[in-house]
């Protein structure tokens, strides 16, 4: 292992999904992330658990719409208690993404950590944090959202939200411990999310999720979108027609594409800016949303769409039923 690895991955093994002696851990993997992969094979190995690789490239190739079933079958014969993803997503691969996920954690009951668009950046930033601290905080705030009924959401750039949400929704606090079978996460941490009732008003998005990150990273100029009722119903891309092109197809792939599916506010304190990695700059201090599947196996919506895509408005003023809980990306709490 890299020394420089080796906090990201210790918080990864030892305090995020708790690998022990007896443990038995799957780890699939992308060839570009092969450094990594070894460091959080090596710290499960150090913990005294039993550990397998499973290089994506041996068994599909890429993308993937669905878990190849020899795949399945050799993941399911080693019965593993804990997995890790660690790699890459590809654009289109959301289902392959769902039923792997499914099949680690509700057929399986792994402990699973869920890694994509890992880095060299990301391990020696979001995955070195303090979880203790994550951990404090993203309950705290998991406590005052989960019992809300609306959530005012403002940033510097333009933002102007307000979200209601639905009693009988799930609030789900990704706080970084995965430490009871079936639990999982996506690491690095530091977020309280739901499927949000309603949305209405403005997002001055700084990056989106999905495709759009690896391709863009952070915007030249933020991109403005309009929510009314929960649905996208305006956009605009200032200066970047291919942009503007590309997001008007992607809303465009199912009905639900345009939908809101997923209102978050990013917990890990650690983090000092956006670096335009997704995977990471959602955790960020700020709010998000997601047009697209509501993660309805989690927050209890009753329907789903094929495409997700965050939009992230970092250093947010948020206020919950009228509490001011955030200021420019500092809790108050």
């Amino acid at each position: 292992m890299l020394p420089e690895y080796q906090p990201g991955a210790r918080n990864a093994v030892r305090v995020c999904l708790a690998v022990s002696a007896g443990d038995r851990v799957a780890v699939v993997r992308n060839a570009g992330a092969a450094d990594i992969a070894d460091a959080i094979e090596e710290e499960c190995a150090g913990a005294g658990a039993e550990v397998r690789g499973y290089p994506m490239e041996d068994w599909t190739s890429r993308p993937t719409l669905a878990v190849p079933p020899p795949m399945a079958a050799a993941l399911t014969e080693f019965a593993p208690t804990v997995s890790f993803y660690i790699g890459n997503v590809y654009a289109g691969e959301i289902c392959f993404c769902q039923q792997f996920i499914k099949l680690l954690t509700q057929d399986l009951r792994c402990r699973h950590g869920h890694i994509v668009g890992i880095d060299r950046a990301l391990m020696l930033d979001g995955m070195a944090a303090d979880y203790g601290r994550i951990y404090e905080l993203t309950r705290a705030v998991f406590e005052v959202a989960r019992r809300a009924s609306q959530i005012e959401v403002r940033t510097r750039l333009g933002t102007q939200l307000v979200a209601t949400f639905d009693p009988h929704l799930r609030w789900v606090p990704c706080d970084g411990r995965y430490h009871e079978p079936g639990q999982w996460g996506n690491l690095p941490e530091g977020e309280t999310y739901t499927a949000p009732m309603s949305v209405d008003g403005i997002i001055v998005g700084e990056e989106m999720g999905d495709d759009f990150a690896p391709r863009y990273g952070l915007f030249k100029q933020p991109v403005r979108m309009r929510v009314e009722g929960g649905w996208l119903v305006g956009f605009d891309a200032p200066g970047d027609d291919r942009l503007r092109a590309e997001i008007d197809a992607y809303m465009g792939r199912h009905p639900n594409s345009r939908r809101v599916g997923e209102f978050a506010i990013g917990t890990n304190t650690d983090l000092s800016r956006i670096v335009g990695n997704f995977l990471q700059d959602e955790k960020f201090p700020g709010v998000h949303i997601a047009f697209g599947d509501p993660y309805g196996h989690e927050t209890g919506a009753d329907w789903e769409c094929p495409t997700h895509v965050d939009v992230l408005a970092s250093q947010a003023d948020v206020w919950v039923d009228g509490r001011q809980i955030m200021a420019g990306g500092r809790f108050l709490l």
